[in-house]
Formats: structure tokens, sequence, C-alpha cells
């Protein structure tokens, strides 16, 4: 199928039964967007279009479809902006995992990871300072979402750029996917 272009979404939304809704949804943007995106008021990136249209492919073959909760890893380990980042270490050390999503209560603020710790460290941080500071003063950038709805298809491109996903419902985080949860599905098939 290819990446559809902007003029061409509506129509093929119409053709599969999807609202503006659905389709915002299962690839992860605001219905907002995909109306601005078909009335033309909106000229989207390439990466949004190409999840656009996975979405988009994947409808017309449902038969093939696997979904991120069927990936995801839940409950969600995560970090709170006031830990500490010698908490936050020990934390990824116990559960042998290397990225933490940053929660404020239920929303994502930021993301921290075993790398951008050691990025730190080999910079010249004090490592004695580092450990007492707040997760808030060094996390990275959240990690991009996708509804738990959403085909499977659409994280390989993300994780291209990012060391995990979000996966939320209705807003809410409810797992994770990483590198490692898309290994054990190609294990799976």
């Amino acid at each position: 199928m290819g990446v559809v272009k902007p003029s061409e979404v509506r129509a093929m939304r119409m053709r599969l039964g999807f609202s503006q809704s659905k389709l915002a949804k299962l690839a992860g943007v605001t219905q907002a967007y995909i109306a601005k995106i078909e009335s033309g008021k909106a000229d989207p990136r390439f990466s949004t279009l190409e999840r656009i249209s996975k979405v988009l492919e994947q409808a017309s073959a449902p038969e093939k479809q696997v979904l991120v909760e069927k990936i995801m890893s839940a409950p969600i380990v995560f970090a709170r902006p006031n830990d500490k980042v010698e908490t936050v270490i020990k934390t990824m050390r116990a559960h042998d995992i290397s990225q933490l999503p940053v929660l404020d209560r239920e929303v994502q603020v930021g993301s921290i990871s075993e790398s951008s710790v050691v990025q730190r460290i080999a910079t010249g941080e004090n490592m004695a300072r580092l450990l007492r500071r707040n997760v808030s003063e060094i996390m990275d950038k959240p990690f991009p979402t996708v509804a738990k709805e959403a085909d499977v298809n659409i994280v390989y491109s993300l994780l291209e750029h990012a060391p995990a996903i979000l996966v939320v419902d209705h807003g809410r985080p409810v797992g994770i996917i990483t590198k490692a949860d898309v290994f054990k599905l190609a294990m799976k098939t």
C-alpha cells in the first residue's frame, strides 16, 4: 500500500468505516489532528503519515493484526519526578530493565535510562552528586505513546528512534513496549 497522501486519508477512512476518533486512537494522534489533515489545514510529518498508513493497511487485513496490548509489559515500572536517581538505578537493576517512564500521577512527563545516566557520568558529572539528584533534574523527553488497540506494526518504526513506547488507554498509561517485547513476539511466530 505504501504511505497514504494526506488528501487520501478521509476517503480511505470512510471506506473502512472508521470514525476520525477511531483512526486517531489507533494511529496515536488526536481526532482534531486527523480532522486538520483531512481538511488540508495540517501538513503532517512523514512518520505520522506512516503510522496512519499502517493503521489503514492493517484494517484492510484484520486477520493478520496483532494488537499492541498483546505484547506490552504491564504493570508499568516507572519513576516519579521527585525520586532520587540512586533509587531509580536500583529499581532498574531489580527489574532488569534499562529505561523507565517518569510519571507524575498518571501523566508521562519524561523518561530516564541507564544510557542517559552513564552519559552524564562520562561527561564529568560527579557520581555521588548525580545519585542524590531528583529524576526531574536529569530526565529525558517522554517516550512516544500508542493506543492499546493499535496494531503492533506501528511500534517498529517508533522503536527505531526511542528506547520504549508507552501504551495508553483513554490517555492513561497501561503498559510499555521495548525492543525486548518485539523480540519475544518474533520468537512466537
